[in-house]
């Protein structure tokens, strides 16, 4: 591909707006044409994500026109959930403009639009042949990615009744913002379990499995859910999620690795290892490591993401790429934090 892609930030001065930096700037079909930021306007990105210094002169902006007169092709939001949807009633956005947002306004149907644009659900291996030809993007969440790729393959099979799910998540996944449990000195040496059984994304992975597997129960009004139950968990690092989702299942281990090698073949980023997973085989990755474990008639699922890229940032970019017809895993063939 010749000619580069132009691509605009909104909100780029969090953190997944610096992991998109870092994988756009570096990305071979990609041309930052502006980053928005209105507390940062001026300065250099590299004041804010310091990383970055010597990668890039750019500096923030405030000025939007380019949303109006289509000097863009793409935009990516990455603002706070509820501000996507703000910002595009306050801002016209031109209408040959795609759009990416990686908050959660636009990802649940019947709120999955705004005017004339409608979203689709972002997840390439649920939704990639809706995603290739698609003008708006809702970006899934993190635990909702981790939690899905584990799950997905025995919902195409009809295979989930009742789910047990606990998965723990490093600090980038509240946000750059600082609150009680955020800080060094509380997440150092500690963990604590959080919306227990209420958590946010219950209904987005209901909603996805259900496109598989109708027969799978909702979430109730409450935001609860009898057939799924999760626990999530703050942990002492930085970035990375690690789920396990235990399932009743009469199938024999060799036939569910069948299922999920079938389900998730030619999905270059979610692969399944017949070896223990852990974290640091993901950090730092737009991968999604899967084990299966089976004792007796109890399943047990791991998955592993790092919650900024294929959580967040990086699933963007795939989502992007697919959008413009280029290979999936352009600027994503990222190495593992092994050590």
């Amino acid at each position: 591909m010749s000619k580069k892609i132009k691509v605009g930030v909104i909100g780029g001065a969090g953190y997944t707006g610096g992991e998109l930096l870092r994988l756009l700037i570096n990305h071979p079909h990609v041309e930052i044409a502006f980053i928005n930021s209105k507390s940062n306007a001026g300065n250099p990105i590299s004041q804010v994500h310091a990383d970055l210094i010597g990668e890039t002169d750019l500096q923030f902006s405030d000025d939007l026109s380019p949303l109006q007169d289509g000097s863009v092709e793409v935009i990516f939001l990455c603002v706070g959930h509820g501000d996507a949807r703000k910002f595009l009633t306050e801002y016209k956005v031109n209408d040959k403009i795609r759009i990416i947002d990686l908050s959660q306004d636009f990802r649940l149907a019947p709120q999955s639009a705004i005017g004339n644009r409608q979203f689709v659900y972002g997840l390439p291996e649920l939704n990639k042949d809706q995603i290739k030809g698609a003008q708006n993007i809702a970006n899934p969440g993190c635990f909702a990615t981790g939690i899905q790729l584990g799950l997905l393959p025995l919902a195409k099979a009809g295979l989930l009744k009742s789910v047990y799910t606990t998965g723990i998540t490093g600090s980038t996944g509240a946000g750059q913002g600082l609150s009680a449990t955020s800080h060094f000195s509380w997440r150092a040496n500690n963990i604590q379990a959080y919306k227990t059984l209420t958590h946010q994304h219950l209904k987005e992975i209901t909603q996805s499995i259900q496109q598989l597997q109708p027969s799978f129960a909702p979430v109730t009004a409450e935001g609860s859910s009898e057939a799924l139950s999760f626990i999530p968990w703050r942990g002492d690092f930085t970035r990375g999620i690690f789920v396990s989702s235990l399932v009743d299942c009469d199938w024999k281990l060799e036939q569910l690795i069948e299922l999920y090698c079938d389900f998730y073949k030619g999905q270059p980023f979610t692969v399944l290892s017949k070896s223990e997973v852990f974290l640091k085989q993901v950090v730092n990755t737009n991968k999604c490591v899967i084990q299966l474990e089976k004792v007796g008639s109890k399943l047990v699922v791991h998955s592993a993401i790092d919650n900024l890229t294929k959580g967040a940032s990086g699933q963007a970019v795939q989502n992007m790429n697919l959008i413009f017809g280029l290979d999936e895993t352009a600027g994503l063939k990222l190495k593992a934090n092994y050590f």
